[in-house]
């Protein structure tokens, strides 16, 4: 049920943000409110406590954002007076992924045995930019027990071509004759 209501929010203020030209701009600030909660465990404690009055919340959140459009904090305090400021990171994933849809671009986790350095990245990058048709927003990270190749995450989906993933294919294989 979370997952609808998150993303009935998003939808209204991904509405908002193109009625105003500001869709990329309210996805940055939406995202860096919720790292910034989710961050602080006071903010969330007051955001969340039923002795703080939900007027209270909604005058700390517009003093809080004293540079973001006035639309932007008016849904932000829409969403407190509706008890419902405990979806503020999903509502931020979920509107994340409409702006990457409008702008035609993906998010993708890449992880390495090591980590990739500058010219590996770009070329990285570039490669499953052109793979997918959309332009790549990559995150690497490093695991050493990746032991080589990759594993490249696309939404739900997993691309396993790591040198341990092998060894333990090559392993069943041989166990199962």
């Amino acid at each position: 049920m979370h997952e609808a209501v998150a993303r009935n929010y998003a939808e209204a203020l991904f509405a908002l943000g193109e009625e105003h030209g500001e869709s990329a701009r309210y996805g940055a600030l939406l995202e860096a409110l919720a790292a910034a909660v989710s961050d602080a465990p006071a903010v969330t404690a007051v955001l969340m406590s039923p002795r703080v009055s939900k007027r209270a919340k909604a005058q700390l959140l517009g003093d809080a954002l004293p540079a973001a459009p006035k639309p932007f904090v008016l849904f932000l305090q829409a969403l407190v007076k509706r008890n419902r400021q405990g979806l503020l990171d999903e509502v931020s994933q979920v509107y994340t992924g409409l702006v990457d849809a409008k702008l035609n671009r993906v998010r993708v986790g890449v992880t390495l045995a090591h980590e990739a350095d500058a010219g590996l990245r770009k070329q990285i990058t570039e490669s499953l930019t052109k793979a997918l048709g959309k332009d790549a927003l990559v995150r690497f990270a490093a695991d050493p027990a990746v032991l080589g190749g990759s594993v490249v995450r696309v939404g739900d989906r997993v691309h396993d071509g790591s040198i341990r993933r092998k060894l333990i294919m090559l392993r069943r294989q041989l166990l199962n004759r």
